[in-house]
């Protein structure tokens, strides 16, 4: 196969926990695109923190080619990243990362990984996206970053993506992006993925199909409390955004539900806060703040009502 004069170094930073689908759906195109096109257009290594071989969250192990106490070129480096990456910690390769910036290596970040570019400083004022279960904790970590909901974001030379198959979207557009439609259409293609989405694209599916409720006056009032859940809306105002009394917005909860009004909406609150109490180091009182809570004590006794242990507990066991 002839190695074209425009052939691409993509590095992988592969964290302990990474997810095995987001950092398989980004290098499968790449081989696909040689494959295709008949040329090299792509190489590719593997990095992990310790150098030494990297688990996956469900127990795979990747032999990287090298440490990130090594220099090694670039063109792109995505960092892949799982489980709970606000609790990665290694300043070796935070100033690895801040290296391959200095020398104008194009940063990527995929599920998790934009918290590690975050924590190295390499997302300031930057438009950024991660996967859904983290955005919560990033929000409240990186108020200087534009965090978005979005499959992708290619914002100068970084790019992020949510994980999951979106990687996939992705890579199929940068490989457009670099080599023209065609190419990107084939490699889609060939993995059966006829849906490209654009970057834009929402990562969940709506509330209709999600929660299994038709209602659309229910529908809104819930869109609106998962928007506002640390200055929550009081229910009379919710009854009035879905257009009809606070007796009758009532009583379909309870038929759509399950429960109250008061009762869901509290539990939305609780359920971002214990995300909040796993995914950063911010102060219990920061977190009942956070969602909507007037101080630690209201917010600890609910929270122990709730799910049967203390925000603490919580914490030291994440």
């Amino acid at each position: 196969m002839a190695i074209d004069a425009a052939c691409l170094t993509v590095g992988f930073l592969l964290v302990p926990d990474f997810a095995l689908m987001s950092y398989t759906a980004a290098i499968e195109p790449l081989r696909a695109a040689n494959l295709l096109s008949e040329k090299t257009l792509y190489r590719w290594w593997h990095a992990a923190p310790s150098g030494e071989p990297v688990t996956a969250s469900n127990g795979v192990a990747i032999i990287p080619d090298c440490g990130t106490r090594t220099e090694r070129g670039a063109d792109i480096v995505f960092v892949c990243a799982g489980g709970n990456p606000a609790t990665f910690d290694d300043r070796a390769t935070f100033s690895w990362l801040r290296r391959l910036a200095r020398k104008g290596t194009v940063l990527g970040g995929i599920s998790g990984g934009s918290f590690l570019l975050a924590r190295a400083g390499l997302l300031e004022n930057r438009r950024a996206t991660l996967h859904w279960e983290h955005l919560p904790a990033f929000r409240e970590a990186y108020p200087h970053v534009s965090v978005v909901p979005s499959l992708f974001e290619i914002d100068g030379n970084r790019i992020t993506c949510s994980g999951g198959i979106s990687a996939l979207d992705m890579m199929v557009a940068l490989i457009e992006r670099e080599h023209g439609r065609p190419l990107g259409a084939a490699v889609g293609d060939w993995f059966l993925h006829t849906h490209l989405r654009e970057g834009d694209g929402p990562q969940r599916l709506d509330l209709r199909h999600r929660l299994g409720i038709a209602d659309e006056k229910v529908l809104r009032v819930l869109g609106v409390m998962e928007m506002n859940l640390e200055h929550p809306i009081s229910r009379s105002d919710l009854a009035y955004e879905a257009g009809i009394s606070l007796r009758q917005l009532e009583r379909l909860f309870h038929e759509y539900v399950g429960h109250g009004i008061h009762q869901h909406y509290r539990w939305l609150r609780l359920e971002r806060a214990r995300h909040l109490l796993r995914e950063t180091s911010l102060p219990v009182f920061d977190v009942a703040l956070a969602t909507g809570f007037a101080s630690a004590s209201q917010f600890s006794r609910a929270y122990a009502q709730t799910f049967s242990e203390t925000p603490s507990h919580t914490r030291s066991h994440s």
